[in-house]
């Protein structure tokens, strides 16, 4: 995402380039927006949700509701916050040196299918102060758990992804961490994984439009359609993948670090027409989550097989044995 090759957008005012991968298939789209050394994009407002994660520099928005006050909140590198819905904002680069890049993922394709008048997503003045009423603290205020045992915390701003403290995730096997984000009072949320060097996540489906992210570490991931072939996917720090609608898909980490990534998608608690995937069940149970006793044999050899060409380890062998 740091070198994908951007073009000058006029409606912006920076330079962008709009990231439609198979896998978002008209659920979410997502692009990646520059901004030059020392200054600013267009004040903007739109009726589709959108969530932004900065890659790389420093800066700051200010954002309003027509007519009233303006607030200003400043960012870093993986801060992660969300637009509510039909505010006007305007971004700033606070450097003078370095651009500032960063992504963002929206629902923008189901608004524009739906109403199919671009004057209309871009130019409605409607409020909605339901989602933000002006509140000075929207983008300081720490936030909180309302589900702690499903690691879901509600806030509107997150100073540093690749830090935020995370959650034992037993379910999801490999010794892994998560928590969970519902921002803005959006249908769409976020949620960030981590698992130790040497091991794997159980293989899981879902729905499409789930915009992954790597903050740090290096491996691959398998994703597959049942009863298809293995697509293998190599990333790094700073790869981004979406796994399409109901295609398994399963992480490994074969670095010398913990592997976090960031997933931007649909599916918060606002989505009251979603269906409700059971990620961490077991298929046979009715769920969509693999358990290591009934994976295929091959992505136990092509993990072996991986780990030898960086002479590593595996550390599976706990995991596997429960």
């Amino acid at each position: 995402m740091t070198t994908v090759p951007l073009g000058k957008w006029d409606r912006k005012g920076g330079k962008g380039a709009f990231v439609n991968l198979i896998g978002s298939e008209g659920a979410t789209d997502a692009y990646i927006c520059e901004i030059a050394p020392g200054q600013s994009l267009k004040p903007q407002r739109h009726l589709y949700e959108e969530m932004i994660v900065v890659l790389k520099g420093r800066g700051a928005t200010t954002i309003w509701q027509e007519g009233g006050p303006k607030q200003t909140f400043e960012w870093q590198d993986w801060s992660l916050f969300a637009i509510p819905i039909n505010t006007w904002h305007q971004h700033f680069n606070g450097q003078g040196d370095q651009p500032v890049r960063y992504l963002a993922t929206t629902n923008a394709p189901m608004v524009v299918d739906l109403f199919h008048n671009m004057d209309f997503i871009f130019n409605t003045p409607y409020t909605f102060k339901d989602r933000f009423s002006g509140e000075q603290d929207y983008f300081t205020r720490t936030g909180a758990f309302i589900d702690k045992k499903e690691r879901l915390w509600e806030t509107n701003f997150v100073p540093d992804v690749s830090s935020v403290k995370l959650y034992s995730w037993k379910a999801r096997g490999a010794g892994g961490n998560n928590v969970r984000f519902e921002m803005a009072d959006q249908t769409l949320a976020a949620h960030i994984s981590e698992f130790p060097t040497g091991t794997y996540k159980k293989g899981h489906r879902h729905g499409p439009g789930a915009n992954v992210i790597l903050v740090h570490g290096t491996g691959y991931s398998l994703m597959w359609a049942e009863g298809q072939e293995k697509v293998k996917v190599d990333w790094k720090q700073g790869s981004l993948f979406v796994p399409p609608d109901r295609w398994f898909h399963q992480h490994f980490n074969t670095g010398p670090e913990p592997a976090r990534y960031l997933a931007l998608r649909t599916g918060s608690r606002k989505n009251l027409m979603g269906k409700a995937f059971k990620t961490d069940e077991d298929v046979k149970k009715g769920g969509d989550q693999i358990e290591y006793r009934d994976q295929d044999p091959e992505i136990e050899k092509i993990f072996q097989a991986e780990l030898a060409k960086k002479g590593m380890k595996s550390q599976m062998a706990p995991f596997l044995k429960a």
